[in-house]
């Protein structure tokens, strides 16, 4: 298990019972969380959110405020500054058991010793880009079919301080936009993929994890450089495990690049109230060992 262990402005203060509780720069929000299903003692501090989301009978749910919030505040990682804001759907724009990641590609990047041209899909609001860029990659491409979430992402580009370096945000299908890549003759040295169970393109594309990571991992092997850094697959698909996507890399790029290894594990977050970890998602990677 890979513990993102190093926040100063996030920290999860209890879960369990289907739910945790959490602290982002001292702002407490309680919201339902599928994998906390251990009995859990409910204290005091269960009690003492701002913001609480109630998941409804029927799907979705809402949030219960106990005081104003502002419309949107930070939190930092490092150097990175990143929005935060309760959304209708329980997130809040960040997921921070990431950050174990965003550390393996900071590390790798500025190692390298050379320019390193980063390709994130599926970037939501861009923390593993800012992470990139900050790290010294020569460019990023942030691609994501949701324009809300890449209009976010370029927020935290200004509030990371990042305007001056090479960022290019792209609202588009993600395997549209590596097909067409490969047409360009495009190249990319570093690949990050977090895609979702099921979601729909701006064109009204339909995704399914199950159905087309093979598709799109293949597809990604015809724009990988020819001394790639990493490729890193993240899922939070129920029934998909490590040793599924270590599995599909294991047949794709580690056959097109034996030099390299692949590695995977889960990923998750320490509970302050009792010292347990809170299973977050799943990743593979293939390394180039360099």
């Amino acid at each position: 298990m890979k513990k993102s262990n190093n926040w100063t402005d996030y920290k999860i203060l209890d879960a369990g019972n289907g739910e945790k509780i959490e602290s982002w720069n001292g702002i407490i929000l309680r919201r339902p969380d599928p994998q906390a299903i251990w009995p859990v003692n409910k204290t005091n501090i269960w009690n003492k959110y701002d913001g609480f989301y109630h998941r409804s009978n029927k799907g979705g749910g809402n949030w219960e405020f106990n005081k104003k919030l502002p419309e949107y505040w930070t939190v930092k990682y490092n150097d990175l500054v990143l929005k935060v804001s309760p959304t209708n759907f329980k997130h809040t724009g960040l997921f921070p058991e990431q950050a174990a990641n965003w550390d393996y590609m900071m590390e790798k990047i500025k190692q390298a010793n050379r320019p390193i041209k980063v390709l994130n899909l599926f970037a939501y609001t861009g923390a593993a880009t800012m992470a990139c860029s900050s790290a010294g990659a020569e460019e990023v491409i942030h691609v994501d079919a949701a324009k809300g979430m890449v209009d976010w992402a370029k927020e935290n580009m200004h509030l990371s301080n990042l305007n001056n370096n090479k960022i290019r945000f792209i609202v588009d299908d993600c395997l549209k936009f590596v097909l067409r890549e490969k047409r360009r003759g495009n190249k990319y040295d570093a690949i990050i993929m977090d895609p979702p169970s099921f979601g729909r393109g701006p064109s009204g594309e339909i995704w399914k994890f199950e159905e087309r990571i093979c598709e799109l991992i293949e597809a990604c092997l015809d724009i990988l450089s020819d001394n790639p850094l990493f490729f890193t697959v993240n899922a939070y698909t129920t029934g998909i495990s490590k040793t599924v996507l270590e599995n599909i890399l294991k047949l794709t790029v580690l056959e097109k690049y034996p030099n390299g290894k692949i590695e995977g594990d889960e990923i998750g977050l320490p509970i302050e109230n009792n010292n347990l970890i809170l299973p977050c998602g799943i990743y593979a990677r293939w390394d180039s060992n360099n």
